[in-house]
């Protein structure tokens, strides 16, 4: 599998001038912070603590026993698009007590990811419902967790889904992986945007040539 947590920096290009971005939201431990690191073409900034016992109280940690750190504010990376295009990513805390941070992250926000735990399709659904809130144009990936298999028409129908959003199966611990759900969310942001007219930023035209 074609994972990645280099340590490796990669300058910005002296030639970008159009940052573009993108908050990654879901659920407590779907694999947000993951995600984020496995494609940033930087060390990404984690926010992470130790979760203790305490943390037990307010967190429910039933389907994610194995989950030792959790973010507290934000994950941050960079994804080059090209010469004059860069993708900033936010990774978003999941659990409940820190919802508040997310409408101040969606602020200026392209678009967004909503990464799915298909055991736990429910806890999706408030990520959904602020970004419609925002009007912000969202893709769905679905991670890996080695659940039970849904066919796609069944997961729209438990997330209430519109039929242009689309959604794609993906696994946050593959760089390969997740250069693709960033390749499905440019392309959805941009029809979207040429959809609705201009005063939005410049949207670069998806390939597959992501500079990781």
């Amino acid at each position: 599998m074609d994972s990645a947590t280099s340590d490796a920096r990669t300058p910005l290009g002296a030639s970008a001038d159009n940052g573009l971005k993108i908050v990654v939201v879901g659920g407590f431990g779907v694999g947000k912070t993951t995600l984020v690191r496995s494609v940033s073409e930087i060390r990404p900034l984690n926010t992470e603590e130790t979760m203790t016992k305490a943390g037990e109280a307010f967190d429910d940690i039933s389907e994610v026993r194995g989950k030792s750190a959790t973010t507290v504010a934000f994950d941050f990376g960079r994804v080059t698009l090209d010469a004059r295009n860069v993708l900033y990513l936010f990774g978003a805390p999941g659990q409940e007590r820190f919802w508040f941070l997310w409408d101040r992250l969606f602020s200026g926000t392209l678009g967004a990811v909503v990464l799915v735990d298909t055991r736990r399709i429910g806890d999706s659904w408030y990520a959904i419902d602020r970004l419609e809130h925002h009007g912000t144009p969202f893709i769905v990936a679905c991670n890996d967790f080695g659940g039970p298999t849904y066919a796609p028409q069944q997961i729209r129908e438990a997330l209430d889904l519109d039929p242009h959003i689309p959604l794609l199966d993906c696994d946050a611990r593959s760089r390969a992986s997740a250069k693709q759900v960033l390749i499905t969310l440019v392309e959805h942001v941009k029809s979207v945007y040429g959809a609705t007219g201009p005063a939005r930023p410049e949207v670069p035209a998806p390939h597959q040539e992501l500079a990781l």
